[in-house]
């Protein structure tokens, strides 16, 4: 057994998570001035969370990885009991329009990053055991959708659509390299546009963000407001950027650029050596990510590397996507690069459990 773990992912990780520091501390520190008398507020916030992080990542890449597969409903009661008392008010509070967090004084935990983590230990844990009955949609599938269901309900009730679909989207993946029938795919597609077009009846606003994304300049200092400042920032930065520090749109132009936009202040600042940086650490991770599942010793330790990989991946996709304006704002962040605690050590203790896993292949 390999007693030590993957150093190199671990290195690549921290030093990612503290590049991010000092972009959010780029993006931010005008905001933070002008809002709380103190340029420093967002980078102080985060680097406890980020210290917190780092710990947690080091203790989980010691702790068995086989002990979730024990407790893997337990765990996921425990992330769904959070996600109900997180709606009633006086108990979760509301920001930006959702109620999604628990308040700890300046800090806030959102419990439904904590479920992305909790349902890739439960479906892994099922499709593990599953074996051929995963072919059949009510044996197989149908107990997944059914929990994936409930999730997804109680997350939209905050609401948090892009949350909601980046859960959406990593359980189908599991489902897919799991072996389904590729017809249950053609008809998740089918259900999913028909399940889009009654969210966006239910709630006329995410109609505006849609038209908003297919043409900015419709509104653009409403709904295509944050997609325009987003691409004048990304325009200029040529090959090495406007420099460390230097970006105009931070200059209460991009709204609170240092969460779903920090790409955007890192393309303007760094150019396209800043964008290489960022993609490269992605598909590093997804190089890892994928080594590491395919050397594993059991399907549960598959399950749970790619099931942590795809939700890493599909995250950092979906907000490139935004900050470019291929797919509506969605307010999905960066993961470890965008200012959230809860986003932060969710990802923190996902390589936790990929490093051990790596450790006892």
């Amino acid at each position: 057994m390999n007693k030590h773990i993957d150093k190199y992912l671990f290195m690549a990780i921290v030093l990612f998570a503290i590049f991010g520091l000092i972009m959010i501390y780029s993006s931010s520190y005008i905001w933070a001035e002008y809002k709380f008398n103190d340029a420093f507020r967002y980078v102080k916030l985060q680097g406890i969370f980020l210290l917190i992080g780092i710990i947690l990542m080091i203790v989980i890449s010691r702790i068995d990885y086989r002990i979730y597969y024990k407790y893997a409903t337990h765990i996921f009661i425990f992330c769904l009991i959070l996600l109900v008392l997180v709606l009633i008010p006086g108990i979760g509070k509301i920001r930006n329009g959702s109620r999604s967090w628990f308040g700890i004084g300046p800090l806030g935990i959102q419990p439904s990053e904590f479920m992305k983590l909790s349902l890739i230990i439960l479906v892994s844990k099922y499709l593990s055991n599953s074996g051929k009955t995963i072919k059949s949609f009510f044996k197989g599938i149908l107990p997944v959708l059914i929990v994936l269901g409930i999730v997804f309900l109680l997350i939209m009730l905050q609401p948090d659509f892009g949350t909601s679909m980046i859960i959406i989207v990593s359980i189908l993946s599991l489902l897919f390299i799991s072996g389904a029938d590729m017809k249950f795919f053609f008809m998740a597609g089918i259900v999913g546009v028909f399940g889009i077009v009654i969210l966006i009846l239910i709630a006329p606003y995410r109609m505006d963000r849609i038209i908003s994304f297919i043409n900015p300049w419709n509104d653009p200092l409403g709904t295509g407001f944050q997609i325009i400042q987003s691409l004048y920032a990304i325009g200029p930065g040529g090959i090495f950027g406007l420099g460390f520090l230097n970006s105009r749109q931070k200059h209460f132009y991009l709204p609170e650029p240092q969460t779903d936009f920090i790409f955007s202040i890192i393309s303007e600042e760094l150019g396209i050596v800043g964008i290489l940086i960022v993609s490269s650490f992605f598909i590093f991770i997804l190089c890892c990510g994928i080594k590491i599942a395919l050397n594993s010793k059991n399907y549960f330790a598959k399950y749970l590397t790619f099931g942590m990989t795809f939700q890493i991946l599909i995250q950092a996709i979906m907000n490139l996507m935004v900050v470019v304006g291929l797919i509506p704002v969605t307010g999905v962040t960066l993961p470890f690069l965008s200012y959230g605690g809860s986003s932060l050590l969710v990802s923190m203790a996902s390589i936790g459990i990929i490093l051990n896993i790596s450790k006892n292949n």
